[in-house]
């Protein structure tokens, strides 16, 4: 006969291993702040690797909580050190993911979730084979423009460029694992919250 499957052995293997890599991304003003927001208290275990930019601070952005900002030197000091698991230049300012704050999250069992462009979240996946690639897409362009130009921040040029920028990532959808329209906030957040808690029900290989 074959060895009797012993239940709990499989699940304190599973608890030994490292926490996910949950990576979200979606075009600038479809709203994932919003939905990472709730979905951290709608979803225990799950904490936001903080990225750093070198873009200035918009209105209510908090320091080390939203972003880590810094200046255009020393993002250059960090890429030339090794510091960053990923890092690109996105719309006119760079973006990097912290290697060191996204080992630490994981090593601690707790899932990692990263708030990064398309072009950061294919690095990160071929990186991190075992990464959950989601791409939250607004219902259409035009309630994206809609979104973008509610905020009262981008000039007129700035808004072309990110809805140019928005119709490139779109075309990438296929690099991902799972899509989520943003229809409405709260919806969204318990499509995100199905797809975490799968993948930590996942039966590892």
């Amino acid at each position: 006969m074959g060895r009797k499957l012993d239940l709990l052995e499989i699940f304190r293997t599973r608890k030994q291993m490292p926490g996910n890599l949950i990576v979200l991304s979606g075009p600038s003003g479809v709203g994932k702040d919003t939905v990472l927001r709730a979905l951290k208290g709608a979803c225990p275990g799950l904490d936001q690797c903080v990225t750093f930019t070198t873009r200035q601070p918009r209105p209510g952005e908090v320091p080390g909580k939203d972003y880590n900002f810094v200046s255009a030197e020393e993002f250059q000091r960090m890429i030339d050190d090794g510091e960053f698991l990923e890092y690109a230049r996105v719309h006119l300012d760079s973006y990097g993911t912290p290697l060191a704050s996204v080992t630490k999250i994981r090593e601690t069992g707790r899932d990692a979730v990263l708030k990064i462009d398309v072009q950061g979240g294919c690095t990160v996946k071929e990186k991190v084979a075992d990464a959950v690639l989601i791409f939250v897409a607004p219902p259409s362009m035009e309630e994206l423009e809609r979104r973008l130009r509610s905020r009262y921040t981008d000039s007129e040029e700035a808004i072309t460029k990110r809805l140019n920028d928005a119709r490139n990532e779109i075309a990438q959808i296929q690099a991902y694992d799972f899509l989520v329209v943003n229809h409405d906030v709260e919806t969204t957040v318990e499509e995100l919250r199905c797809i975490v808690m799968a993948e930590r029900a996942r039966v590892l290989g």
